[in-house]
């Protein structure tokens, strides 16, 4: 065989071993019919990248990569644009840090589409689906990851600004080395598509002691149809607990004591009134017919939280629970009882009490901690959380505390369960089996009950815990849910 021969054979099913600027390789990855290129401007320093793909979804992706071998934390940001209009809509342009070349193979990315949606994507393992997480801004000026051991964070920028977090981030664990560079799909095999990368920055993080990262705050909303995340209000303040308003067009939540409203799409921060009450903690929650509001606060009652009731658009507490920790969870379809936890005697249980005021009725007397109660859309059941059996797990009984049946037996602490308002679906959060209590900054998964069939599934893992999704949080309609991630990062 002609050795020129066999060396482009070769140089053909190797892929393109060939430097590009600041790159050292590109090739097609995947089933591509179209063969991607890619070229470099040195004295504009743009790199011009074409690629075929059917898509970059599912379990495998097909696209065409620019790429270094690299290992520890990274940042790498450019300017994307798409030089021409049309082809498919979900054809896409990529920021990527991949474990391999394997189509499957396990990555996360910034993903500019042509349309303009600009998502933070990941695959967990090899093989394993596709997720993302929507951010609120459309055909951003300038992309940027940023990951720091396991946790990559999305940034982007708008017309002349700098790029700034967006609240998308994720845990995604990758071994040494992997692959870090650019990417373009087609999202339609019998062509090819082409995306312009401008200044694009790829450098190696080294810790630094001069900036500690603070806590950042994310309302994520998920419809649990399609599982895709979309980023609802990113704030580098402390946040918890969404409730969704009856509008289904808004949000409430607490932050350093108050409480505040917000539209569901990016919206301003809105102070609610509650009157003296300055210390409410994340445990609130709204009435069935929209006029009230239940609240949990601290700042009478020897700094217990007590109970109270407020109208929907603010206004002066009505004290409900006189003896204190009591901590609201659930209302009355008929809105006529609040169920709240309360620790008396040094014991946790689940409590009902009248709207109107009145004795309270203890429903749970077992050892151990009992918590989260919520009621069903019906108003038969309450919906709770013990570790009576040893991890904390989800439990059921009536409406009148009788009849206590165990909903989850798996090896997980699982914890506030709260059922749609159409009755079919449980939602509820997991920590794993070797955390105690609910705290904060812990990896979580939001997961979901069929209540029909007894089906588990996943509906998102992220950073969280306490504050996540303390209260009822799906939305009037029974097809999303809200609830909050958290991560670490310097502030603006």
């Amino acid at each position: 065989m002609n050795h020129l021969y066999l060396f482009l054979v070769c140089f053909a099913f190797s892929g393109f071993a060939e430097e590009i600027g600041i790159f050292s390789n590109h090739q097609d990855v995947g089933e591509v019919a179209k063969r991607g290129s890619a070229k470099f401007d040195a004295q504009t320093k743009t790199y011009r990248i074409s690629g075929g793909g059917e898509n970059m979804w599912f379990a495998k992706d097909d696209f065409h990569f620019v790429y270094n071998e690299m290992k520890g934390d990274i940042s790498l940001s450019a300017d994307i644009q798409f030089p021409t209009s049309g082809g498919n809509a979900h054809k896409k342009a990529v920021l990527m840090i991949r474990q391999s070349l394997d189509s499957d193979s396990s990555y996360i990315d910034v993903a500019v589409h042509g349309e303009g949606l600009t998502s933070l994507q990941f695959r967990d393992g090899k093989g394993a689906p596709t997720r993302e997480v929507q951010s609120g801004v459309a055909k951003p000026t300038r992309v940027q990851l940023i990951k720091r051991g396991d946790e990559v964070v999305l940034l982007l920028a708008t017309n002349a600004n700098e790029v700034q977090c967006t609240g998308a981030s994720y845990r995604v664990k990758l071994s040494e080395p992997f692959y870090v560079g650019l990417g373009v799909c087609a999202h339609d095999n019998k062509t090819s598509e082409e995306a312009v990368f401008a200044k694009v920055d790829l450098k190696e993080l080294h810790s630094s002691s001069d900036q500690k990262p603070g806590i950042h705050s994310t309302v994520e909303i998920i419809p649990i149809g399609s599982k895709d995340r979309r980023v609802s209000y990113h704030t580098y303040s402390h946040l918890e607990a969404p409730n969704w308003m009856p509008d289904g067009q808004s949000l409430l939540y607490n932050s350093k004591g108050k409480l505040y409203r917000i539209a569901v799409t990016n919206g301003e921060a809105q102070l609610l009134d509650t009157g003296f009450a300055a210390k409410c903690n994340n445990d609130h929650g709204i009435s069935p017919d929209g006029t009230q509001l239940a609240i949990s606060d601290q700042t009478r009652g020897d700094g217990k939280s007590l109970i109270y009731v407020v109208p929907i658009r603010g206004g002066e507490p009505r004290q409900i629970t006189q003896s204190g920790p009591s901590y609201w969870h659930g209302w009355s379809p008929d809105g006529k009882t609040l169920a709240f936890c309360g620790e008396r005697n040094k014991e946790f249980d689940i409590y009902t009490i009248p709207v109107s005021g009145g004795a309270e009725r203890r429903l749970t007397d077992s050892p151990g901690l009992d918590d989260g109660p919520d009621y069903s859309p019906d108003g038969k059941y309450i919906y709770f959380n013990s570790e009576r059996t040893g991890l904390m797990q989800i439990w059921r009984m009536n409406a009148d505390g009788s009849n206590q049946v165990q909903m989850t037996k798996d090896d997980n602490n699982n914890w506030f369960a709260h059922p749609s308002p159409d009755g079919k679906w449980l939602a509820f959060l997991t920590f794993d089996k070797e955390v105690k209590g609910h705290p904060a900054e812990k990896e979580v998964q939001l997961r979901l009950l069929n209540l029909q069939t007894g089906e588990i599934q996943p509906l998102a893992k992220f950073f969280g815990g306490q504050g996540t999704i303390n209260v009822p949080s799906w939305s009037p309609d029974s097809k999303r849910v809200a609830f909050v991630s958290y991560h670490y990062g310097l502030s603006k």
